[in-house]
């Protein structure tokens, strides 16, 4: 049996809709992770603000349908404006591109994981975008916080040369989140393309 308002109450990771930050969570317990990305395990949601108060950081809840919710500690004001920023950048100059897409199950081994990796670093080289999917199954659905640390894990693999679009969200039974190759690196390969093509026609001038 679904809870009143489930059905609207999107799990949201950092979320692309804002989530309820500090007083404004007003489930009795949450799980809680750290600004570090620790899980510090279940706390009362009053210790937990307590925890984030005392750090000078806000209580941010990521994942409201998880039982219990998720909630993590972060400097959200903060968070939002770099993002808005990485998102602007990846705007700019930015030619029609594809879109390519590469699911994750949320118990994904350790192999699968480097497969999946190598190949969105692939698309991204590309210059595409890249629409990550954690597809769960039953029980799994009771866990999203397991999908919110592999799409973690892989923002940070690829910071260096993405970034991210579109906040983690859930959509049915799937979690997505949307990424976009840097705009450095995009220019860095235009400009190594640019650079080799110029050797080659130096070469070909050289021969005449």
């Amino acid at each position: 049996m679904k809870r009143p308002g489930a059905q609207e109450r999107k799990v949201s990771a950092i979320a692309a809709q804002e989530p309820r930050l500090n007083e404004q969570i007003s489930v009795r317990e949450c799980r809680l992770i750290g600004f570090d990305g620790t899980q510090m395990g279940i706390y009362a949601t009053s210790e937990a603000q307590r925890i984030a108060d005392s750090e000078g950081l806000d209580l941010v809840e990521i994942a409201p349908m998880a039982e219990p919710p998720v909630c993590r500690i972060m400097d959200y004001g903060k968070f939002k404006y770099d993002q808005a920023i990485k998102a602007k950048q990846a705007r700019k100059n930015q030619s029609r591109v594809e879109t390519k897409e590469m699911k994750f199950r949320p118990k994904i081994d350790v192999g699968d994981y480097t497969t999946k990796k190598k190949h969105v670093l692939r698309f991204l080289d590309a210059g595409n975008k890249v629409k990550i999917t954690i597809m769960f199954r039953g029980r799994e659905m009771a866990h999203p916080e397991q999908g919110l640390t592999i799409l973690e894990r892989l923002a940070d693999d690829l910071k260096d040369v993405a970034v991210i679009e579109s906040q983690p969200k859930m959509e049915g039974r799937n979690m997505h989140m949307l990424i976009a190759p840097l705009p450095s690196a995009v220019a860095a390969k235009k400009k190594k393309e640019s650079d080799k093509k110029k050797e080659v026609e130096g070469k070909d001038d050289g021969n005449a």
